[in-house]
């Protein structure tokens, strides 16, 4: 087999194959062979028919036929790893010669992968929380941890946000009394958002004897007609703290005083929100980088990644045992709505890409052959293969240069990251020494969730 590409306009390529006739040759006695098994011949058990006599049922161009559709792929993909052809989209190919006799000659049009420019990469301002904590965040997390502590007292004043209101609820649609909607003497935090927002809204500010009505809207799309509401306000009641003393502190904590418990909370906030810190980082400047690409992402780069997204949301919905048209119908979604909804973050991810390879050209960041063949050790260490037979079947399937890309688009982000500038909400300058963890006795398991709160954490501990 023969084959050269040619670089088109448009960001394409034509790839040019042609393959002699005795190599083809082969492909057809293949296809026959294939035929003979669903083809039914006197005489003869399935498979087993002779070519020939094929041949002069069907006629010779039958096979011929079925090679070209069953071999043109292959042919095609082995001229695209020849070429490392950085293919992003199905081909069009056209035979030139060779459909009924003599060598098989074919161009296949695709489109590939392009370069963008990315140009200002080496002087992006990327805003990142401010790692260390500021003594009201330490005092928001005290005030959380008194406020699992709180005792309710009546007030005579009207409600806010915060407070419990003891209320009869009735919740009515269309006449109908709404299950779970209607009860008496029922607790109700304000401003907490449950059931429906139109409650918290009229909930404040309402006192004690007060009855208030009103509609919401029904949670559920299908329903055109809103919800109707009577709630009859009994009594209200705020949360009152208890004192900020050494003695809350030791029954509220494994500390004996408050300095004690405030200076684990600064520990343990530190850790987490230079956590959260670090991540923003590498985030922040992929999103920063992406917008230095002012070219047009081809759409099939796009669709390609939408439709990876939506495969790998699928999977997930099935290792949870979930059946995802059911999924889809219970939220009220079509296949249309869904692949829209993953549309911008997959172009996103296009441009970061593209931007990325850019970086990676500009910085001399791509992997040599020896490099690559380290990382291919490294692999087949892992998974515990032969790292001769790994990295022959990587070149076999063409994925040499997708692996050489990853490293290369690794190191770019890796430099992107260590070379940005780093600034916080008000524009002022954070020194990279603050996103170094503090050595500490705290167990590195209790800090490396951003999501835990470390008020939580420190009354708590005994769960873990």
């Amino acid at each position: 087999m023969k084959s050269n590409v040619e670089t088109l306009e448009d960001n394409r390529v034509k790839v040019s194959v042609e393959v002699d006739e005795s190599e083809f040759g082969s492909a057809v006695d293949a296809a026959f062979k294939r035929i003979a098994r669903e083809v039914k011949m006197p005489g003869f058990r399935p498979g087993k028919a002779p070519r020939r006599l094929l041949e002069a049922q069907l006629g010779h161009q039958v096979g011929r036929d079925e090679a070209l559709r069953d071999a043109l792929p292959d042919y095609y993909a082995r001229a695209v790893v020849e070429h490392d052809v950085d293919v992003i989209a199905a081909p069009e190919i056209e035979i030139t010669a060779g459909e009924e006799s003599g060598p098989i000659v074919f161009d296949a049009v695709v489109e590939v992968r392009p370069q963008v420019n990315a140009a200002g990469y080496d002087g992006l301002r990327v805003e990142i929380p401010r790692p260390a904590p500021s003594n009201d965040d330490i005092d928001q997390q005290l005030d959380a941890m008194r406020g699992q502590f709180a005792e309710l007292e009546p007030v005579e004043r009207a409600a806010d946000d915060g407070d419990h209101v003891t209320i009869d609820i009735s919740g009515t649609h269309e006449g109908e009394e709404v299950p779970g909607l209607t009860t008496t003497d029922y607790d109700y935090e304000v401003g907490s958002g449950a059931v429906v927002a139109e409650i918290d809204e009229n909930l404040r500010g309402a006192s004690a004897g007060q009855d208030v009505e009103f509609e919401a809207e029904h949670p559920d799309p299908e329903e055109d007609e809103p919800l109707q509401f009577s709630i009859a306000v009994k009594e209200v009641r705020e949360a009152v703290l208890p004192d900020l003393d050494d003695a809350w502190a030791a029954e509220a904590s494994e500390f004996e005083t408050v300095e004690e418990l405030r200076a684990d909370l600064v520990t343990r906030l530190t850790a987490m929100r230079i956590s959260q810190a670090v991540a923003a980082v590498q985030q922040n400047s992929a999103e920063a980088l992406a917008g230095l690409v002012t070219d047009d992402v081809p759409d099939a780069m796009i669709e390609g990644e939408i439709n990876a997204r939506i495969q790998d949301f699928v999977g997930r919905l099935q290792q949870q045992g979930a059946d995802i048209s059911e999924y889809m119908s219970s939220i009220g979604i079509t296949p249309e709505t869904l692949a829209d909804q993953f549309r911008e973050p997959a172009e996103q991810a296009v441009r970061v890409d593209l931007a990325l390879r850019f970086v990676a050209e500009q910085e001399n960041l791509i992997p040599d052959d020896a490099a690559l063949s380290e990382t291919i050790v490294e692999m087949a260490t892992e998974s515990g293969q032969d790292a001769v037979e790994l990295e022959k079947r990587l070149a076999e399937f063409g994925q040499l240069s997708a692996l050489r890309a990853d490293l290369a688009k690794q190191r770019a982000l890796e430099w992107l990251t260590d070379n940005v500038e780093l600034i916080d909400d008000e524009g002022a300058t954070i020194d990279r020494s603050e996103l170094e963890t503090p050595s500490t006795e705290t167990d590195a398991d209790s800090v490396n969730e951003p999501e835990e709160d470390p008020a939580a954490e420190t009354t708590n501990e005994d769960d873990e």
